[in-house]
């Protein structure tokens, strides 16, 4: 594993700890289904059953998935689990930082940085107006 492999991991680790990431087939399931997940990661030595599931998943809820060049076992250790074949990022930002942290899978994929380029500005866009709303609630407008 490279370094940009061990960062890319790391971040997933951070997304996990942000409650950002939904961890095995059921969460990303639901989290797919409800419209939640941005990006579906599974792992390279998956199960035909898990590629499948994943597949009707993002059909469901039109989120992009990746195979990632990660086993189960290294992206257990990254998230801080024993073995993860699923998972699934809920935050664009958090999305795209992956995968911009492996360039190898965002020169192949780069409709999918696009999309989630643009959803994270839209994403802070909207914490831009939330902020001066609140703002102009606390002080009044001046």
């Amino acid at each position: 594993m490279n370094e940009t492999q061990h960062k890319a991991l790391m971040l997933l680790g951070l997304a996990r700890k942000a409650r950002k990431l939904e961890i095995g087939e059921e969460p990303c399931g639901i989290a797919c289904r409800s419209g939640k997940a941005k990006l579906l990661l599974i792992a390279h030595d998956a199960g035909d059953h898990t590629f499948r599931r994943a597949r009707s998943y993002c059909r469901a809820g039109k989120p992009p998935y990746l195979c990632v060049p990660f086993t189960k076992d290294e992206l257990g250790d990254g998230l801080g689990c024993n073995a993860c074949a699923l998972c699934a990022l809920t935050d664009a930002p958090f999305a795209k930082a992956f995968l911009e942290d492996l360039p190898e899978l965002a020169a192949q994929h780069e409709d999918i940085l696009q999309e989630l380029t643009r959803q994270t500005e839209r994403v802070n866009k909207r914490r831009q107006e939330e902020k001066a709303h609140r703002k102009n609630v606390r002080f009044g407008k001046k």
